[in-house]
This record gives structure tokens, sequence and C-alpha cells, in this order.
């Protein structure tokens, strides 16, 4: 990594190896007897409220878990008779902070039934009896978090009825969980579970009774992340719209909360949730999920409909996103969502794409041209594959992606696998035209190593049939050299791909629609791509328009039109 990219990272370098090194006396620290006293306190006997939590559950996973298979994030590890499932081997960090953080508990509460609630209370009783004193990662604010919503969002199917030792052993591990939250939740990674730790520590306050002034202290400190993370559009920081979801996923379980104990919520984080769902609004699909930019995934459309009747305000979506980063274009059942942001700051970009440029766009609940996902915790080997310009529909340029991950090593091993470079400027504006409307967009992010800027225009005609595009590759440096490129359209796997006789491309859509594809300025291929925007290996088609750079400014034309009877 070159030293002049590497000064801007040295605070937090310094940061992150002073807490990694400091880490045993830490842990040492926590763990004394005198700490301890400090997380002592009044005790209560059952939650001032259960919230409503918004968490997709299936009942196969609970099935599972009652044979014994706990699963989290593709990997399974089956319990042996008489040995606790705490006990055994974790494959990886993340099942293992899934597994103490009781990833496991609502699929148990929505399947219900003795048998159910007697693995929960077990598992329950097990993690108590081995975590009553701090350790890591069992009690990282992060991890206690997870656990402590899961608890006061799940825990109705245990703690009503349940046997009084238990409940007693509970409630003194919840007291002391909390008061530890309160004292570490800004120890939590910078972003989004930094967020879930101080969402967490509002409910604790909420939920026990225990707990007004830890109460306040949540509160305050959701609403200090709710400033920093979302935008004034209502996006959120890191760009993508899954993390903007389980963001506002967490806003309403605390307003839903407070309302039903009729506490009034911080104008922050009120005025924050509505911002939000208009938010939300504008990178939902037609088929209800949400568009695949920057990391996430198409997410349970049954969730994002649960979340949006939840808001009151139900604003209309803008057209331009200009704080997040992306551009709208909606006529009649045609939709098309543009990315023409930059890569999001420090830690907000560890799970970022290059996909500079890259557009999606449906017509009716039938996605058309998509980007390829994300292999997130469940598919990692695949991640830095998806994160890479070549994953997305746009151009890429000499097989190189627009931004590159931090290169494996001791910053990356301190930092994790954020994304760097990229763009510097990345300018856009929309005009209404005679053939409808059009966004003009442009990035830099091939300067610095080919001396190129990508210029990209798209126009959605005034019935929503017809979607025209031009890719301009225009030299910013004489002489750059020559180099071969790429425009991609990744094409859901839904649709069905065939070669029109007379040239072009035949697209037929799940709901019957048919669209054509032509193109001129490069050669015209069709190649396989991959899709993991539910979370599932699937395979799919790219059209991919190639050609090489020759003249200071190199242009590509293409047109996807719907086949009208």
């Amino acid at each position: 990594m070159k030293a002049a990219a590497l000064l801007p990272l040295l605070p937090e370098l310094a940061g992150a190896g002073t807490a990694r090194v400091l880490t045993p006396l830490r842990v040492a620290w926590r763990r004394n007897w005198f700490y301890r006293r400090l997380l002592k306190g009044q005790l209560t006997d059952h939650f001032a409220h259960y919230p409503y939590d918004a968490l997709p559950r299936r009942l196969e996973d609970a099935d599972a878990l009652l044979r014994g298979r706990f699963r989290f994030h593709g990997e399974m590890v089956e319990a042996k008779d008489g040995v606790s499932i705490f006990d055994m081997a974790p494959p990886s960090l993340q099942w293992q902070a899934a597994l103490y953080g009781f990833d496991w508990l609502p699929a148990l509460s929505t399947a219900g039934g003795d048998a159910a609630r007697k693995l929960a209370t077990n598992l329950i009783a097990q993690w108590i009896k081995r975590h009553s004193v701090y350790a890591e990662p069992a009690w990282l604010p992060q991890v206690t978090g997870r656990r402590l919503v899961h608890l006061f969002c799940h825990g109705r199917m245990v703690i009503p009825n349940s046997e009084m030792t238990w409940r007693s052993k509970l409630f003194v591990s919840l007291r002391e969980q909390a008061r530890m939250l309160e004292r570490t939740w800004r120890e939590a990674p910078e972003g989004l579970p930094r967020l879930q730790a101080a969402a967490a520590l509002a409910l604790s306050g909420a939920c026990l009774q225990d707990g007004s002034r830890r109460l306040e202290t949540g509160l305050a400190a959701l609403e200090s992340e709710v400033d920093i993370q979302v935008l004034p559009d209502g996006g959120h920081l890191s760009r993508s719209p899954e993390a903007l979801l389980s963001v506002w996923r967490h806003l309403v379980m605390v307003l839903e909360t407070l309302t039903a104990l009729n506490l009034e919520p911080p104008h922050g984080v009120r005025n924050a949730a509505d911002r939000i769902a208009t938010m939300v609004r504008f990178f939902r699909h037609g088929d209800g999920a949400l568009a695949l930019f920057q990391g996430g995934l198409e997410n349970d459309p049954r969730v994002v409909a649960g979340l949006l009747a939840q808001d009151e305000v139900r604003g209309n979506p803008f057209q331009h996103a200009r704080h997040s980063g992306y551009q709208r274009l909606a006529v009649g059942r045609t939709l098309l969502l543009m990315d023409v942001g930059l890569v999001p700051p420090g830690a907000y970009a560890l799970d970022s794409h290059a996909g500079f440029l890259a557009f999606e766009f449906s017509s009716g609940d039938s996605r058309v041209v998509v980007n390829c996902g994300a292999g997130g915790l469940s598919h990692r080997s695949w991640n830095a594959a998806l994160r890479a310009t070549a994953a997305h529909s746009t151009v890429t340029l000499g097989d190189a992606s627009s931004a590159v991950l931090l290169p494996p090593g001791l910053v990356r091993d301190l930092l994790g696998p954020r994304l760097t470079g990229g763009p510097k400027e990345a300018p856009s504006r929309r005009l209404e035209t005679a053939q409808g409307w059009t966004v003009e967009a442009s990035h830099d992010g091939y300067r610095e190593v080919f001396g190129v800027r990508h210029e990209r225009q798209v126009t959605l005609s005034p019935q929503g049939l017809m979607l025209t595009g031009r890719d301009r590759l225009i030299e910013t440096v004489a002489g750059a050299a020559a180099q071969n490129f790429a425009v991609r359209f990744h094409i859901h796997p839904d649709v069905r791909v065939s070669r029109l006789e007379g040239g072009g491309i035949l697209l037929k859509l799940p709901n019957g629609e048919g669209w054509r594809f032509r193109c001129g300025g490069g050669l015209l291929e069709v190649e396989e791509s991959i899709y993991l925007g539910g979370g599932v290996v699937r395979r799919a088609s790219q059209l991919v328009i190639a050609g090489a750079l020759r003249e200071a400014q190199t242009e590509v034309a293409w047109v996807f039109e719907q086949i009208v009877a």
C-alpha cells in the first residue's frame, strides 16, 4: 500500500492497534470483583414491554434447531448428545457471534410450542452458566446489543410462567448486561453495529423497570448516532439500502416501545425515521424488495412492507437523492435506479462496492438489469469478486475496478476490507427532454490509472417503454494508453435471454413482457454471470459490449425497448 494512501489511516490504525493490545487488560479489569460490583443495583422481574421486531423468521430454521443443527451465515454445527452447543468449537467468529447474540431465539419464538420453549429456556440457562462474567466475544457491545434485542422482542415465549430460579438468574444477568452495555456501547465498531448497540441500550432502559437513567442515556446515544449516520435525504452513510433498512428496523423498535409506554421520543430520532421511510421507498423495486447497491441484498419484501406500514408520513420518494448519491427514473411500470455517488468514508466502506454509474432497472414486478449482489457473511468467498466493478451493470476499463479493497496485511487486519480510492468527483444532473427524463452523470475513478473519465447518459421515454443510454470514455490525459473496455448489463436470472435473428437480444420477463436490446459501438456478446441478490448463488447471464479505446473519445450507444403487441 502506498505511503500517501496510508497517512490518512494512521489515527484509526493507532486506535485499532491500541485496542487490540489492551484486550487482555480490558477483559481482566471487567472480570474482577470490584468492577462487577458496579453492575449491581435494583432488580426487576419482568419486561415492561415486548417490542415489535420485523426481522424475518422461518419455521424451517426452528425445525433445524430442534434437531440440534445450528446454522448461521451458511455454516452449521450439530450439537452432540450431552454436549452444550456453547462448548463446541465454532467454525468462525461470525458464527460464534450469532450464537452468542441469540440469533436462534426469533425462529424458536415463531415456532412456539413446548419443544421450542424448552430448548430456548435451556439454551439461555447454558449461556448464563458459562458467561456470567465478562468475556469476549460474548460481552462485546455489538454482541450484547443483539442478544438483548432478541430477548426483549421474543422473551414472551420463555419468561411468563417460567421457573423461579431460572427467571431470577436471567434477570440478574440482564441487569448486568444492560449496565455493561451502558459503559461499552461506544466501543462497538463504527457504523451500523454502534447504532444497533445504542438502540439496544435505549430498549434496555425502557423494557427493564430499573432503567430510567439508562433510557435517557440510550436515547441520547441513539440520537447522536442517527445524526452521524442518517443523511439529510434519509439515506445511510454507507450508501447501502440494506444497512438503511436495518437502521430503520431498530428505530421502529425503539419508537414503538416508547409509544406503548407513553414516552416521548427524541425529535432527532423521530425525524430520521420519517426520512428513512421515504428513502426505503426510493430503493424499492416493483417486487417489493430492495435494489442491490453497495453491499446490500434484496431482503424479504414482507419485512419491507411491514416496516413501511409503520410509517405515518408516507412521503413520496425523491427523484434525486443528492446526499446518498442516487438517481431515480420512474415512468409507468418502469423503474431505473442509478448509483452516482462516491466511496463512503472510513469504516462505512467495509462492505462497499466499486459500482459507480451502475444501474438497475425493472418493469412491474420483474427485475431486468441488476447488479450481482453480495456474498455477505454467508458466501464470504464471493465477496471480493462481487465488490469489483465487473459485478455491476456499468463500464469496466482494462479489466480493472474503479476502486480497490485494502490489500491483505496488517492494515486490513486492523481496519477490515475497506473499499479505497475510487472517484474524486461524480457529478450528475437530470433534465426533461422531448425523449423523456434524462440523467447525465460521470466519474473519474479511472483517471489516475488510465487517464480516462466515464460519462453515462440514460433516458426513459415518456411512456416508460424505452430506455436508451450512451456511455463515453474520454481521455483526460493526452496520449492515454489504449485499453479494452466492457459495458456490462447483468440480467436477472428469472429473465430468459436469447438472440434475435436480425441482431440484438430478446429478454423474456416472468411477467410475460418482452424487451429487445440493441447496441452500437462495440461487439455484443452474451456471457455467464451469477446473482446473489437473494442470498443464494444463482446462475445468470450478462450482456457485454466489448471494444478498445482508440481515440480521445469512445462512445457506445444502447437501448432496451419493450415489445408491444
